[in-house]
Parts: structure tokens; C-alpha cells; sequence
């Protein structure tokens, strides 16, 4: 039951995105998914999309994002990102973050953190979801990162590509994704 829930309220929101928002959405018997997908638009591009690139150079227009989600109540979550048609040999920082995508780079809020935090630099990969890669030779990269605890219900809204790995950096990119909190009543 928790699956078709969730895969339609995912749906929903997925519909909300717009053309060129994400893909699918799936739902498991345990536990529940997401997978989004799309490919990048210029931010202020006329079309809409869920993925904006703020830095051309690093995150072209028309390449590709996809990001999945995976929870088990109780059990944890895994977000896998998969990204295309990057500069090669670049390595991006990429978090999730607070809140959905803008034409201003800045409003996806700061970092998701499990324990949230006043202090701006205290970042952590154990207590944010941290997807840090560098792509390949052709462009392409992809990352994974679990965690014990599932997000809270309106805090986790998008993945921030960084112009590079770690804590901070400029942000290259944005790409707004219905994250699946974590239904406390079934932990």
C-alpha cells in the first residue's frame, strides 16, 4: 500500500514539473522509489524543465541527468545519480539540497542534513547526501550514497551539481526531484 501511495504522489508531483521534468516512477513491494530524469535547459530558458545549468561549460545544455531513490522504512535510503554529456575529466561536488530549482542558482536553499545544522560550515558527507564524481573521457559519471535515516517531509527538493568535490563550491547546476520522505508511522 505504502508504494502506490507513494508512487502517486510522486506521479503528482512529477506531472507539476512540466515538459522535459523527470521520468517514472516506480514503486517496490518493500519500501518505495523514485527515479527522475531529464536533460539540462539553460536557466530563464523559455522551455521548462527540472534541470537548469548555470555554467555552460561545465554542465552543457542537453546533457543528461538522472537520479534515483530508493527507501525502506526503517531501513534507509540510497540516492544514485547518473549523469551524461559533463566536461571530461571534471570532478563536480553534488548534494541535495532544501529546496526546488531556480533561475537564481541560489534557490535551492542550502544543503538537506539529517541533524540540521545553524552553522553554514558544518557540512558532512555522514549527515548530507554527498555525490561527488568526475566524469569519464566521454562525459559521463555517476555516484551513490546510503544512509540510515530518510528525509523529512518538504526539506529534501533537488540535487545541486558543484563546480567542485567536497562541502562547497559554485553551483553549476540544478535539477528539482520529488524526493520520498520517510513516513514516520511506518518506522
Amino acid at each position: 500500500m505504502l508504494a502506490g501511495i507513494c508512487a502517486s504522489a510522486v506521479a503528482a508531483a512529477l506531472s507539476a514539473a512540466g515538459p522535459g521534468g523527470a521520468g517514472a516512477v516506480e514503486g517496490y513491494v518493500e519500501g518505495y522509489s523514485v527515479r527522475a530524469e531529464a536533460r539540462f535547459v539553460a536557466a530563464g530558458a523559455a522551455q521548462g524543465s527540472a534541470a537548469l545549468t548555470y555554467d555552460r561549460g561545465l554542465v552543457p545544455v542537453g546533457s543528461w541527468i538522472q537520479v534515483r531513490q530508493h527507501t525502506v522504512p526503517g531501513g534507509g535510503t540510497t540516492v544514485r545519480l547518473k549523469v551524461a554529456g559533463m566536461k571530461p575529466g571534471h570532478a563536480y561536488g553534488v548534494h541535495v539540497h532544501q529546496k526546488p530549482c531556480g533561475v537564481d542558482p541560489e534557490a535551492a536553499g542550502g544543503h538537506y542534513q539529517h541533524r540540521p545544522s545553524s552553522d553554514p560550515h558544518h557540512v558532512s558527507p555522514d549527515n548530507e547526501v554527498w555525490l561527488d564524481f568526475t566524469a569519464d573521457r566521454r562525459g559521463a559519471g555517476a555516484a551513490s550514497a546510503r544512509h540510515d535515516w530518510g528525509f523529512r517531509p518538504g526539506e529534501a527538493s533537488s540535487v545541486v551539481i558543484h563546480d567542485v568535490p567536497g562541502g562547497a563550491g559554485e553551483r553549476a547546476a540544478c535539477f528539482t526531484v520529488p524526493f520520498e520522505p520517510v513516513d514516520r508511522a511506518e518506522e
